[in-house]
């Protein structure tokens, strides 16, 4: 997002001095690694017909070893974003994808449900600031002017990821068997993890820290500050997470849905759930771009842009849950996937405009914890517990309408958006001098 005046500057004054061939390796290794994040935490979806029959399971159970991971992130990402601005990046990064992707190998070993929930809880763990301080490292080697394009592409990552967790994971299971399944993606992160710290260097994408004066005895005070100094801020944290409870949702129950409604087999639930799931990740890049394009000169617009975003997917999907199981609903749900994840570039970008660039790894942990603890967290589970009491079709028809209070908390940010730009800039100049 580039701004052109003073009043609306961002508040960013780094310099990227990364060499632009070596940006897009890094963005290349870094999103490797977000695939192998989400395959991790995904792959069980596919297996889900099968964990609830070898183990009877109820769908509840099912939707907490999904929601146990994204609330572990919720919960952690925060206080182990902000040790990773402190203590390195580059080494937290390598040591988060080593941990959840042994915890993956774990899921495979499980011999009950209980073993399953702590390694879904270990999983967790380690993926818990992994999107924040990512998005950092990425956003740190890029222009200014591209921040909800680069936003928007990388969080596809996490579409991605799922889309080749379920898809891979249930041709695994169907062939080989459910712990092969996890076995696979543990396989895949363990050989990433190696690998980036090979390439990706501290030194070269420069500290995210500004430098520390004799004087000043607690460097990071005031920067931290603008996590929550303004109300656009704290609405682009809860418009994000809102929104993303409805794509959870559909992302971690759409094979289910299939399987019941549909009468498919794992492999080719997992199949058709990658591509509505991989038509999401398009439409992050899509809808990022087109933030970016739109809204170069007029920034409180790619807010606007958010909002029709929660509304169209809300129509879309609610119509398309009342259409009977066939390829017409399955055409409409994927429609509605292209614009239910358009949120992430704006939301993003808003986050780094109205941060301190030092702690944009702590911030983008703050937009994090939002998505989890108020989307990715609760989407699963709500669904699961409304399939137990009124069915999954019943539960997909209540869910988008989670969408119409995004939309009003991205109404209320783009409000304040510019007031919030000019009260905060004085702050943020001040910390330059």
């Amino acid at each position: 997002m580039a701004f052109h005046s003073a009043a609306t500057a961002d508040f960013d004054q780094s310099a990227v001095n990364v060499p632009r061939t070596y940006a897009w390796v890094v963005f290349a290794l870094t999103f490797g690694l977000l695939i192998s994040d989400y395959m991790s935490r995904q792959v069980l979806n596919a297996v889900f017909p099968l964990l609830k029959s070898e183990w009877t399971l109820s769908d509840s159970q099912l939707g907490l070893l999904s929601g146990i991971v994204a609330l572990m992130v919720g919960l952690l990402t925060f206080p182990l974003s902000l040790l990773a601005d402190r203590w390195g990046r580059v080494k937290s990064l390598v040591l988060m994808a080593m941990l959840w992707s042994l915890a993956t190998l774990g899921c495979g070993l499980a011999k009950n449900y209980e073993h399953m929930f702590v390694a879904r809880f270990l999983v967790g763990v380690g993926e818990a600031a992994y999107g924040s301080v990512g998005i950092a490292v990425v956003l740190s080697v890029f222009p200014r002017e591209m921040r909800a394009t680069v936003t928007g592409a990388f969080m596809a990552g996490g579409m991605f990821g799922s889309v080749l967790g379920m898809a891979l994971g249930g041709v695994l299971a169907q062939h080989l068997g459910w712990r092969w399944s996890f076995a696979g993606m543990a396989i895949f992160g363990l050989v990433l993890a190696l690998v980036y710290p090979m390439v990706v260097k501290q030194s070269r994408i420069g500290s995210p820290l500004p430098a520390r004066s004799a004087t000043d005895e607690f460097p990071c005070r005031r920067p931290l500050k603008t996590l929550f100094a303004s109300h656009s801020v704290i609405c682009a944290y809860v418009g994000s997470g809102l929104q993303l409870f409805v794509g959870a949702a559909v992302m971690v129950w759409f094979p289910s849905y299939l399987n019941r409604y549909y009468y498919m087999g794992t492999d080719q639930a997992g199949a058709v759930s990658a591509i509505i799931v991989l038509t999401g990740g398009a439409g992050m890049i899509l809808c990022g771009m087109l933030s970016d394009r739109m809204c170069r000169n007029s920034p409180d617009r790619k807010i606007a842009l958010a909002i029709a975003y929660c509304l169209i997917s809300c129509v879309l999907l609610s119509l398309a849950f009342r259409m009977a199981p066939g390829v017409p609903q399955l055409v409409v749900i994927a429609m509605a996937m292209l614009v239910a994840t358009g949120t992430s570039g704006p939301a993003g970008a808003m986050v780094a405009n109205l941060t301190h660039y030092s702690i944009h790894g702590t911030a983008f942990a703050t937009l994090t914890l939002a998505n989890n603890l108020l989307g990715l967290a609760p989407g699963p589970y709500v669904t699961g517990v409304l399939a137990d009491l009124f069915g999954l079709d019943r539960a997909f028809q209540l869910i988008p309408l989670i969408s119409v209070a995004a939309a009003l908390v991205f109404w209320y940010g783009k409000r304040h958006y510019q007031k919030d730009i000019q009260k905060l800039s004085p702050l943020m100049a001040s910390e330059e001098r």
